[in-house]
């Protein structure tokens, strides 16, 4: 796909993710605009500083909640790609007020879906997450309604030309509310706090993720949900990385944590398929819909379930050290 032809419009633009993906739009792909939509005008004002510098033309600053539908059929006027990112993601957060959760994952992604429809929008593709597998949290929860509503809008929107598709992945080293950052914080104290020492977790970098994002657009048909390969870490090894020669308090697992993530469970896997960088979970097909073309894979073998404690790829002190900054 022709990018430098594209008007492209990121919700929650302003997060981690978001200034991350339009760094590299910016420096590499040169889109004919770049929306930013997101509610903090505050962050907006500081993007438009730090990307503005080098007359970044193509740049556009949208305030509005994509609770609002309105807002979102009038910012997506003229939009060929929607990256939607926006998202309440704390997990604590999302248990303490579910209904506000609801209203911005779930609701904000049948906004989401109705004005890509309504406006013309060729692509949508969502960012979702391991937590969504299986959710034991209220945040994976309304994250796998959103995953259910992006794959079924391709049904939904009838004879329209537009796509969804959706990108899962595990947790993002050094993003806000990360694990990373609260152990640098702890081991000024020369003490850090764990919940379980038996625990994984899958882990990316921002910029992988948004270049994972970039490469699944330009390869969606729509209704598939891609899972990048990507490694794990126990968290005696991370603490030990990030954190040596701290005492180590275990404060026991909170509510709604799981022990090890999962990106593509058994059930999943059935139709899901193998390529080399990445898996691709297809939907079955449903009257009205179904997609042109299917991507060429390898099927897996029964039972296979893909888990931060079953990965075939570990990564090493060194490694971690690299991702985050500190080698």
């Amino acid at each position: 796909m022709n990018w430098r032809d594209a008007v492209v419009l990121i919700t929650g633009g302003t997060g981690s993710f978001g200034r991350k993906f339009v760094e590299i739009m910016l420096r590499e792909y040169h889109p004919k605009k770049l929306i930013i939509f997101s509610r903090d005008e505050l962050k907006q004002h500081e993007m438009r500083i730090t990307f503005c510098q080098n007359d970044a033309s193509a740049l556009r600053f949208f305030i509005g909640d994509v609770r609002d539908r309105d807002r979102l059929e009038r910012a997506f006027h003229g939009v060929d790609i929607v990256v939607h990112a926006a998202a309440l993601k704390q997990v604590p957060a999302c248990e303490y007020n579910p209904f506000e959760a609801i209203l911005t994952n779930i609701m904000g992604a049948k906004n989401i879906i109705d004005a890509a429809i309504d406006q013309g929008v060729k692509k949508v593709i969502a960012l979702s997450t391991d937590k969504a597998v299986n959710p034991v949290n209220l945040y994976g929860a309304t994250k796998l309604c959103a995953e259910k509503l992006f794959v079924h809008g391709n049904a939904y929107a009838g004879a329209s030309d537009v796509r969804f598709s959706c990108v899962r992945y595990g947790n993002v080293v050094g993003s806000r509310g990360s694990v990373i950052p609260l152990f640098q914080q702890q081991r000024k104290t020369g003490r850090i706090t764990i919940t379980d020492q038996r625990m994984t977790r899958f882990w990316i970098t921002l910029e992988q993720g948004a270049r994972f994002v970039i490469r699944c657009i330009e390869e969606m048909h729509g209704g598939e949900v891609f899972v990048p390969k990507i490694p794990s870490m126990n968290i005696m090894d991370l603490a030990k990385a990030i954190a040596p020669g701290c005492a180590i308090e275990t404060i026991g697992i909170r509510p709604g944590e799981k022990l090890h993530e999962v990106l593509i469970s058994e059930d999943e896997a059935r139709n899901t398929i193998e390529m080399d960088d990445k898996f691709v979970v297809l939907q079955p097909y449903y009257p009205g819909w179904a997609p042109k073309l299917l991507p060429k894979g390898r099927a897996l073998p029964d039972g296979f379930r893909y888990g931060s404690d079953n990965n075939p790829h570990w990564l090493t002190e060194a490694e971690l050290k690299q991702l985050a900054g500190e080698a």
